[in-house]
């Protein structure tokens, strides 16, 4: 059993730290600025910047170690299979930037979602979308997305972990197959609430 398991993924921990009372506006206009320079730069000096900068975020916002790490523990093995890879068709330096910049992102986004509730992304969200047709529906999509990310990615984890424990061999039909049954399930259930709750009358003419 992974010691990341139980661990929260891309949910909002509470906290009075600097991070979670900056605006939402703020905190979203820092990942954007953060992940364009990653993605356009690309330099072993830029991902030892934002690698820098983000011991420095989590330290602010107070999120212990073991709960920053859960926050990528699902990528490890692509991050180790990319790596080499990487390695061999541009060179160790490439591959390190190419990986590093991938969990910085992914550092960067998280951070994000534990330290704002989805209530306050929704609501700024609305605010932000109130003028556009349908508005409503497309912040309500977006944190969707947002949220079901980390969901995805634990369902994963715990078809893998529960493959190890009964001592089956390598097969990515038996681990995909539970995560995309589970992934129906999960949206299924969604849809119902969602329905419930009126979210799929048509909108007025």
């Amino acid at each position: 059993m992974s010691t990341m398991a139980g661990l929260p993924i891309g949910i909002y921990v509470p906290g009075r730290s600097v991070l979670h009372r900056a605006p939402i506006g703020v905190k979203l206009g820092c990942l954007l600025v953060g992940v364009s320079a990653l993605v356009l730069l690309r330099s072993p000096t830029v991902v030892l910047v934002g690698t820098a900068v983000v011991v420095l975020a989590y330290l602010l916002a107070r999120i212990p170690f073991r709960l920053a790490v859960a926050q990528v523990w699902p990528l490890r093995w692509f991050a180790l299979t990319l790596l080499p890879l990487q390695a061999w068709l541009a060179g160790w330096v490439t591959a390190l930037v190419v990986v590093g910049t991938m969990i910085i992102t992914v550092l960067l986004a998280a951070l994000v979602t534990l330290t704002t509730t989805t209530t306050d992304l929704l609501a700024w969200t609305d605010r932000r979308l109130a003028v556009v047709p349908h508005g409503a529906a497309i912040s309500l999509l977006l944190i969707l997305t947002l949220r079901a990310i980390p969901v995805l990615a634990r369902m994963l984890q715990e078809s893998r972990q529960a493959r190890l424990a009964r001592g089956a061999t390598w097969s990515s039909r038996a681990l995909v197959t539970p995560v995309v049954v589970r992934s129906i399930g999960f949206a299924h259930g969604l849809g119902e609430a969602l329905m419930a709750r009126g979210l799929d009358d048509d909108p007025p003419d």
